[in-house]
C-alpha cells in the first residue's frame, strides 16, 4: 500500500499576536507627538516676549488700545524716547551701572567659588556636607528680612547710592548658588590629572587655573551666566540702596510707571533693550550652558 500523505495545513496565527503598527512606527509617532507638544509649549513661553517686542514698535495710542491691534503701524518712537530722543533722561548711566555691578560681582563669585568648590569636591574638608548645608541655609532668609540691616550698614558707612555696595551684595547673594553648582561640576574632574600636575610641581593656583578650570569650563560658564542674570535682574536692593548715581537698569524701568499714566510702548522698548545683554550672553554661551546645566551629559 502506498502511504497516504496528509494535505498541508496552514499554521493559524497565535491568538495573542499583535496586529498594531510595528514598534519603529509607534516610536516615530510618539516622538513626533512629543516634539509637537514641546513646540507648542515653547511658543507659549515665548509669546509674552514676542508680544512685548511687537508692542515696543507701536505708538502709544496703538499700544493702549483694548483689545490690542496686531495690524497697527510700526514705529521706532518708543526706542527714540527711551534713548532720550525727545529730550528725556538718557538710559546709559543705569545700563553702565547694571553692567558694572553684574560683571564685577560675577568675577568675584567665580574667584571665590572655584577654590571653595575644589575643597568641597576634590580635596574634601572634614564635614563638607555641613559646609554645603551652611551655604544652602544662607538662601533660606527672605531678602526683605535683610533689607533694613543692609540699609543701616550702608547709611552708617557712607555707601548709599554706590555701585560697589551692589557689587558686594550681589557677590554675597550669588556665592552660595555658585558653590553648590561648581561643587557638582568639579566632582566629575578626574583626580588623576590633578595628581599628575602636582607631581610636575604645579601649585594650587596653577592647578585651578590650568587644569581644573579648562576641564570644568562648561560648568563654570553656566555658573557665571546664572550669576550674571541674577545680578542684572535684581531690583529690591537696587531700588532701596541707590538713588541717581548708582541707579541700575531695572530701577530705571520703574520710572516709566508714573502717576501721569503708563507709557506702554516706551516701557516695552526699554524692557527689550534691558533684556538684550542677558539674551546675548545666553546665546553666546548656549552650548556651555546646556553642558553645564546637564552636568556634562549633553555633548
Amino acid at each position: 500500500m502506498t502511504p497516504t500523505t496528509a494535505p498541508p495545513t496552514t499554521a493559524s496565527p497565535p491568538a495573542n499576536r499583535r496586529t498594531g503598527p510595528p514598534p519603529v512606527r509607534r516610536a516615530r509617532r510618539r516622538s513626533a507627538a512629543l516634539g509637537l507638544v514641546a513646540w507648542i509649549a515653547g511658543i507659549g513661553f515665548c509669546l509674552p516676549a514676542l508680544w512685548m517686542l511687537l508692542t515696543s514698535f507701536h505708538s502709544e495710542a496703538d499700544a493702549a488700545t483694548n483689545p490690542p491691534s496686531l495690524a497697527a503701524s510700526l514705529t521706532l518712537d518708543g526706542y527714540r524716547s527711551f534713548f532720550g530722543g525727545s529730550g528725556g533722561p538718557t538710559p546709559w548711566p543705569p545700563l553702565v551701572n547694571s553692567l558694572s555691578a553684574s560683571v564685577f560681582s560675577t568675577v568675584l563669585v567665580l574667584l571665590l567659588a572655584l577654590p571653595a568648590a575644589y575643597a568641597l569636591s576634590i580635596r574634601r574638608v572634614r564635614k563638607w556636607t555641613d559646609v554645603m548645608f551652611f551655604f544652602l541655609s544662607t538662601k533660606m532668609l527672605p531678602v526683605v528680612a535683610g533689607l533694613l540691616p543692609v540699609y543701616l550698614f550702608a547709611k552708617n558707612t557712607g555707601l548709599l547710592d554706590n555701585v560697589w555696595l551692589l557689587v558686594l551684595l550681589y557677590t554675597s547673594m550669588n556665592l552660595p548658588i555658585a558653590v553648590w553648582m561648581m561643587q557638582s561640576f568639579l566632582a566629575d574632574v578626574p583626580v588623576s590629572i590633578i595628581e599628575a600636575a602636582q607631581v610636575d610641581g604645579a601649585r594650587l593656583p596653577t592647578v585651578l587655573a590650568r587644569v581644573v578650570a579648562p576641564v570644568a569650563g562648561p560648568g563654570i560658564a553656566a555658573t557665571a551666566l546664572i550669576c550674571f542674570i541674577f545680578s542684572w535682574n535684581e531690583l529690591l536692593f537696587a531700588r532701596v540702596l541707590t538713588g541717581v548715581v548708582a541707579q541700575t537698569a531695572p530701577v530705571y524701568l520703574t520710572t516709566f510707571v508714573t502717576s501721569q499714566g503708563l507709557f506702554l510702548a516706551q516701557l516695552c522698548a526699554a524692557a527689550v533693550v534691558v533684556s538684550l545683554p542677558v539674551l546675548a550672553a545666553g546665546y553666546a554661551a548656549q552650548d556651555k550652558l546646556v553642558q553645564g546645566l546637564s552636568l556634562g551629559a549633553v555633548k
